[in-house]
């Protein structure tokens, strides 16, 4: 009895084109387990790659600015890396890598050159804006201000003819308490620039214009300058009832006694 044995063949054997792409496909295997075993191992230390991020950073944009890099110091153990690779017992080898893995890490902050300590007054008038210069941008710079409480702070500076302290940010009508904690610590005032009330000369409508005066005060004021002459100074003032010493203390910086 004869077998066909054509569907077998057809089923198990190779075509001539089938033969020639698996004997490719093995050499590129072998190839690569060749350059696998012959091209040796590199590593790259921690300290390579350390160097290299720090040439990076001297060429960067940031490259000048002040800052603190923090460098990661790992232990390492070669040691100890030896002996798991020489050491067949597996039980061995598990406490090795427990110790290592068990070795601290340690963080060390890197001080660049000419870096300033945080508490240093320069870097703190650096942060620090001058609310007595400050334009509507850089003031809705400032946490919690917007447009219409920045429009609200330039109006009143105007009618004060500046500040003379940052707690006058206070009296800018709707800034909340929580908002003026927030920024006091990045305005300052530069007192010097504030514009000042010649109190013998200046008329009604201009002493009725700034916000600290009453208009029963402005009147005071003028009745005793008609009576008295020229007012010398803050105790003509006071002692005369023409204002009270609370009142004096805030508007003591905007007064000038001029002839």
């Amino acid at each position: 009895m004869n077998l066909n044995r054509e569907p077998i063949k057809n089923w198990f054997g190779f075509t001539h084109r089938e033969r020639r792409s698996t004997f490719i496909m093995l050499l590129i295997v072998l190839l690569i387990i060749c350059l696998r075993y012959t091209i040796p191992e590199s590593r790259i230390e921690i300290e390579d790659i350390t160097d290299t991020i720090s040439g990076e950073e001297n060429h960067s944009e940031l490259a000048g600015m002040n800052r603190v890099t923090v460098r990661k110091t790992i232990y390492s153990d070669h040691n100890s890396e030896n002996k798991i690779r020489q050491n067949p017992d597996h039980k061995k080898n598990h406490d090795i890598k427990k110790e290592i893995s068990e070795k601290p890490v340690s963080w060390t902050m890197v001080k660049q050159p000419g870096m300033q300590k945080a508490g240093d007054h320069s870097i703190q008038k650096k942060q620090r804006i001058d609310i007595n210069i400050s334009d509507s941008a850089a003031l809705e710079k400032l946490y919690g201000i917007g447009p219409v409480l920045s429009a609200r702070i330039l109006k009143y500076r105007r009618l004060l003819g500046g500040f003379a302290r940052i707690d006058q940010l206070k009296e800018v009508y709707g800034l909340p308490a929580e908002t003026y904690e927030a920024i006091k610590g990045r305005v300052f005032a530069d007192s010097t620039v504030i514009t000042r009330i010649n109190i013998n000369s200046a008329g009604y409508k201009e002493l009725s214009r700034f916000p600290y005066f009453e208009k029963y005060e402005v009147s005071a004021i003028l009745k005793y300058r008609e009576l008295k002459g020229r007012i010398r100074g803050m105790e003509d003032l006071v002692e005369n009832k023409l204002i009270t010493s609370e009142k004096a203390r805030k508007v003591g910086p905007y007064l000038k006694y001029d002839e």
